[in-house]
């Protein structure tokens, strides 16, 4: 059975990760909302059967789920899933674990990415399965000198690809301190 890595938001500053996956072996599949945006990621990589386009808002959730066990069924379970769903789709994150829960017949990595505001709140936010080993990337900031920065999306990409490798519990992009030098 192949390994299958599943990537939401994988068409713009996670893009670099899912060719990273290819590379490491994985076929990926990869939720984009842009059918151009997608077809792009396809073309880059070097195997286009190794790449599962999928273009769904995660915003519908019914729609959401059905394209994620479409997915896991012409590509088996997902050995290990990364996520940048946004606060705008609160069901997302779950309808997301429960639906890759539910097919998966051994343990699997979730790497949930959020926003520097995440490093402020506790980190109860998401109840997982016992096959889903959690784990939560912070996009912080960068300083310079006297001022500060978000992230490039190549910080962001190498970040996220450097956290899946460590696989630590928490990993942090960049900093999220001190709190009042954020852009």
């Amino acid at each position: 059975m192949r390994k299958h890595a599943l990537v939401v938001g994988g068409t713009g500053m996670l893009q670099k990760v899912c060719l990273w996956l290819e590379n490491e072996g994985y076929h990926v599949s990869v939720i984009g909302r842009r059918n151009a945006r997608l077809k792009e990621l396809v073309e880059k990589a070097s195997s286009s059967e190794k790449i599962t386009p999928i273009s769904v808002d995660y915003h519908d959730g019914e729609k959401f789920k059905a394209e994620l066990n479409k997915t896991m069924e012409k590509n088996g379970p997902v050995d290990i899933a990364v996520a940048w769903i946004h606060s705008t789709a609160p069901e997302g994150m779950n309808i997301l674990e429960t639906t890759i829960s539910s097919h998966a017949a051994k343990k699997w990595e979730l790497f949930h990415i959020k926003g520097s505001a995440a490093s402020r709140i506790p980190r109860t936010d998401l109840s997982t399965s016992q096959n889903c080993d959690y784990r939560q990337i912070i996009l912080g900031f960068i300083l310079d000198g006297d001022s500060s920065r978000w992230l490039t999306n190549n910080e962001i990409a190498e970040g996220v690809i450097r956290a899946i490798s460590r696989k630590e519990k928490l990993h942090i992009v960049g900093v999220v301190e001190p709190w009042d030098k954020r852009p």
